[in-house]
């Protein structure tokens, strides 16, 4: 349907998600309710608009923008990165970004991995989210 997250979507945001953090507990939470409102298409990326339920718990007054997820695409050479963005703690918008190419049209198979690897820093993750909490 129109207002589900695609596998692609799914899988990223999944990604940014992992690991056992306590506002990644809330954020996942959200996720499994959450819809999209639009998809933007830039030529060089994309930015997918979220809605969550007024019901699921939140953190308000919490804005942050995280992103340590990058994506091998075989469309895109130099591969993607990929933006979290939390607004007044509600999941927002989900941003994908090549680096100067074409985004493709349509992504049919993508290997997602952290910017150190198979590992995430969770420790700098973490340490970030906080200045900002």
């Amino acid at each position: 349907m129109k207002n589900e997250l695609s596998r692609f979507e799914k899988a990223i945001l999944e990604k940014l998600l992992d690991g056992d953090f306590p506002l990644f507990n809330q954020l996942r939470q959200q996720l499994a309710r959450c819809t999209v409102v639009k998809r933007e298409f830039t030529g060089f990326g994309f930015y997918t608009t979220l809605a969550v339920p007024e019901d699921v718990r939140r953190t308000v007054g919490l804005d942050v923008k995280f992103g340590d997820v990058i994506g091998e695409i075989p469309d895109l050479p130099s591969g993607a990165g990929f933006l979290l963005y939390v607004k007044d703690g509600v999941l927002d918008m989900l941003e994908g970004y090549s680096y100067d190419e074409p985004w493709p049209s349509s992504i049919d198979s993508f290997n997602l991995k952290y910017v150190k690897g198979e590992q995430r820093d969770l420790v700098t993750i973490e340490e970030s989210l906080w200045q900002k909490l």
